[in-house]
């Protein structure tokens, strides 16, 4: 499916390709139908394949996670853990947690990611990361949420904005090019549903899928954004974070997969992720 010929996938798996062309022509006679149609040398999957590709890439990939899984504990002497943390949490509360575990683990290595919520519930789904962190309470497929406390919206702008002072209601910002959430995000949800209690209706003009991506927006004098509050906004120069009414809470959560156990470097993180957004809170 993914080379295209007989002979790019033998190089690829490396094996020779006559044996592959044998391993292809007995698989679809226990399958009982054609996989590839062959055509001036090239494969064209057929509608079957294309129907099973899915299910066959996600055994592929547990596999892989399970392979990897397996390197990182034969190099090091606790293995290694794996987080894939929102850009919020990412830039708050994390790297303390992370430093702790460092400070009484040191043989422990973490492999950190930085990403959307859909690309850590992936992740999570395939058995690719122990944990997650992310402004969310809702899950797909296996993942389960543990909210561990929560974040409220905010109005990011420039600190000498006339709303800098604060607070701000969307009608203040009549007239402002508007940065938020785009659609299908549960912040956006949750905004849209505050907004409409009070008969107001967001239109944002410039829609993003992480909070962070306003940063630059805002700091060139682009816009004005509606967005958590977690991100430390306050510590880049020239920006301010006010208060944004009607209050809107982002549920802030551990997410994990009970069909992949933790290890107990996991569950020493996910002690210390619990303990960093306690001291964080408070």
């Amino acid at each position: 499916m993914r080379c295209g010929t007989v002979t790019a996938a033998a190089e690829a798996l490396n094996v020779s390709q006559p044996a592959l062309s044998q391993i292809l022509l007995h698989t679809e006679d226990s399958l009982g139908f054609k996989l590839f149609q062959r055509s001036r040398g090239r494969l064209y999957p057929t509608a079957e394949a294309n129907e099973l590709f899915p299910e066959a890439d996600r055994i592929f990939q547990d596999l892989e996670a399970l392979r990897k899984r397996a390197e990182e504990m034969r190099h090091t002497k606790a293995g290694a853990v794996r987080l894939a943390a929102s850009a919020p949490p990412s830039l708050s509360f994390v790297p303390s947690a992370i430093e702790a575990v460092r400070q009484g683990h040191p043989d422990i290595a973490v492999l950190s990611y930085v990403l959307p919520v859909e690309s850590i519930l992936t992740m999570l789904e395939h058995g690719r990361v122990g944990l997650g962190v992310a402004l969310t309470d809702q899950a797909s497929g296996p993942v389960e949420v543990n909210v561990i406390g929560e974040t409220q919206i905010v109005c990011v702008l420039p600190d000498t904005h006339p709303c800098a002072g604060g607070p701000v209601r969307l009608p203040d910002l009549t007239g402002e090019t508007l940065i938020s959430y785009r659609q299908g995000t549960q912040p956006r949800a949750l905004l849209t549903e505050a907004l409409e209690v009070e008969g107001l209706i967001l239109r944002p003009d410039i829609e993003i899928d992480m909070s962070f991506s306003a940063l630059a927006f805002v700091r060139s004098g682009l816009g004005v954004a509606l967005v958590d509050g977690l991100v430390p906004w306050r510590t880049f120069p020239g920006l301010s974070a006010v208060p944004f009414h009607p209050s809107v809470r982002l549920p802030v959560s551990l997410l994990t997969n009970p069909r992949y156990p933790l290890s107990a470097g996991h569950q020493t993180l996910k002690a210390s992720l619990i303990d960093a957004w306690t001291a964080f809170g408070s």
